[in-house]
């Protein structure tokens, strides 16, 4: 594939208080700042995850800690396994690799599945493979499913990137839904909880403030309105 080189700028890519307008980053640091009784939390994905783009407290895990500690509902920094480029084959070899000692995070968030669908790997591995990382995050969260969170496969469809690239937006986006539907399919039959964000990612085709400078990847805007979905639905399920 002629832009295999550029596969690994690809990651995993809320309502807000008015539909039109995307929350602000929080921009606030863990600096100085003591966090009692805090909740641990474990993110698991690829460069959507890491924030890929954007600086470390812009990505979706760091503003969701840091909007929890603004509400005095504390969470620590998040552990977080994810690297640009990762397909659940990869993140699967990650996990086994970093070895996490505790299996009792109070809150775990997965996204995953953009490079298989970019590399064009096989539906039904990407099934196989999303429901062990699926199992394998309900047992880091102390086998309680409400303390785990999916989020769907955003769009990269709509973004520049993609526009320059050539590739149809149509055809990518028809194809991000198959493996969202996979995937959430798959989280709900184990009684997840599942976060889709991807019609909030398809915003960045008429809003251009929800894409990074390099074209492909949310900004810290846009993992803000990831977010403001988030934040209700772990609120109603973590117990402090």
């Amino acid at each position: 594939m002629r832009t295999l080189a550029i596969l690994f700028l690809i990651g995993t890519l809320a309502a807000c208080t008015k539909a039109s307008e995307p929350q602000q980053v929080i921009k606030t640091t863990y600096n100085n700042m003591h966090i009692p009784d805090s909740l641990t939390y474990l993110a698991l994905g690829d460069s959507y995850t890491i924030g890929e783009a954007v600086p470390q407290d812009q990505s979706f895990p760091h503003q969701l800690a840091l909007r929890f500690n603004s509400t005095n509902h504390f969470v620590k920094k998040p552990d977080i396994i994810a690297a640009t480029g990762w397909t659940t084959g990869d993140l699967k070899k990650a996990i086994v690799a970093r070895d996490l000692k505790s299996h009792q995070y109070n809150i775990v968030t997965l996204l995953i599945g953009v490079n298989n669908q970019f590399r064009g790997y096989s539906k039904d591995d990407y099934r196989t493979e999303f429901i062990e990382l699926l199992n394998t995050a309900i047992s880091y969260a102390g086998n309680n499913k409400q303390h785990v969170f999916v989020l769907s496969i955003p769009d990269w469809g709509v973004t520049p990137f993609a526009k320059n690239g050539g590739y149809d937006a149509q055809v990518v986006g028809a194809q991000i839904d198959q493996f969202n539907a996979i995937n959430k399919q798959e989280t709900e039959k184990l009684g997840v909880t599942y976060v889709d964000i991807t019609p909030s990612s398809r915003r960045a085709s008429y809003e251009s403030g929800l894409i990074a400078n390099d074209g492909l990847h949310p900004s810290g805007n846009m993992y803000s309105m990831w977010v403001s979905q988030l934040l209700p639905v772990i609120d109603a399920q973590v117990k402090y």
